[in-house]
């Protein structure tokens, strides 16, 4: 087995700190992967403060990675050593339910296995990118277009797919009013990637502090949602709402903006249940719905999409030791857009 450095949580209440962990020997199908970034999601700090769960402890986490092969097993022929590529998500998935045996491998009947905080093939806790190295399947390593700035590539593996499988799913596109919930590490992309889709893009964030940079990455509109106003003017609009924020909202105030058979779709995850009325839904025959991230297939045609129409994160990059003061600038939403943390200071 191999030992790498790395940053873990020893617990949800302590800052995370440097070590070491292990990861398995390369098997016939496995890559080991070098890691070069890894971006910060707001799902890792949920994960290691333990509000979506109890996990075991220390834990790695991190599921925006890119890096360059380094080793492949005996029988992988999708990748070879030198290849530029990526890990979302997930490492692995039962592959036999209907839902993988379908393409939808990130919706397994049986529970896909996440990057990190899941149980591995070899029955270990996997450990997830704020790491030098990782050892994972053939079949869920992406590639990675050269044309991607490599250092800004990794939150397209959680934040570009999550936004893009919905974006894709209700077929925004030209003649489509799109809004998106929230201008942060999700929302930028939502907006990045309607935009480069063909829809009229409108963002509704709290005020009105970051409409410059909503307007140059692609909105055609923005609202602040704290006037009043804005809910009476926008009022039956959108064909789709992506509601990026992993905070309560007033879901009756959004509802009413979809026109008829609108759909608003969650992508992020609050921990908390979000109270929602049938009556909001009848008006319109709105429907409310939640988006995960996409297979494996969908997340290489959202980089491809990315590449071809250069599109790529905003992001800060910062160093390993780096990382607790990023999760308090998360939380207090003083990011443009990203974090991403090199790897090379982990060294």
């Amino acid at each position: 087995m191999l030992t790498v450095n790395a940053y873990a949580a020893p617990s949800a209440t302590e800052p995370l700190v440097k070590t070491t962990i292990e990861r398995r020997d390369v098997g016939p199908k496995d890559v080991l992967i070098e890691i070069k970034y890894a971006g910060i999601c707001h799902s890792d700090i949920h994960t290691v403060r333990g509000e979506w769960g109890p996990i075991s402890y220390p834990q790695v986490v991190g599921h925006e990675i890119v890096g360059f092969v380094t080793e492949v097993g005996s029988e992988v022929s999708l990748h070879k050593v030198g290849d530029k590529v990526g890990v979302g998500c997930m490492v692995n998935s039962c592959r036999e339910c209907e839902n993988c045996l379908s393409g939808n491998e990130q919706y397994c009947l049986n529970g896909n296995t996440g990057t990190y905080a899941a149980v591995d093939v070899d029955g270990t806790v996997t450990q997830g990118g704020y790491s030098t190295h990782v050892v994972v399947v053939e079949d869920f390593v992406l590639t990675v277009p050269d044309s991607i700035p490599f250092e800004k590539a990794a939150p397209l593996l959680c934040a570009g797919i999550t936004t893009y499988s919905p974006l894709s799913h209700w077929n925004a596109g030209p003649g489509k009013k799109v809004a998106v919930v929230g201008m942060g590490g999700l929302g930028h992309m939502a907006v990045k990637i309607a935009h480069a889709m063909g829809a009229e893009v409108t963002v509704l964030s709290q005020s009105l502090s970051k409409q410059e940079d909503g307007l140059r990455l692609g909105a055609d509109h923005y609202y602040a949602t704290n006037d009043s106003a804005t809910f009476g003017t926008l009022a039956n609009t959108f064909d789709l709402i992506i509601n990026t924020v992993s905070a309560p909202v007033d879901l009756q105030a959004y509802l009413s903006l979809l026109r008829l058979d609108g759909t608003m779709v969650n992508v992020g995850a609050p921990p908390e249940p979000l109270p929602i009325s049938v009556f909001g839904l009848m008006g319109n025959r709105r429907s409310y719905a939640a988006s995960g991230i996409g297979s494996i297939a969908e997340t290489q045609e959202m980089l491809d999409f990315c590449a071809e129409h250069g599109i790529a994160p905003e992001t800060e990059l910062v160093a390993a030791d780096y990382i607790n003061e990023a999760y308090e600038r998360v939380l207090g939403s003083d990011v443009r857009y990203r974090f991403v943390i090199d790897i090379a200071t982990l060294a």
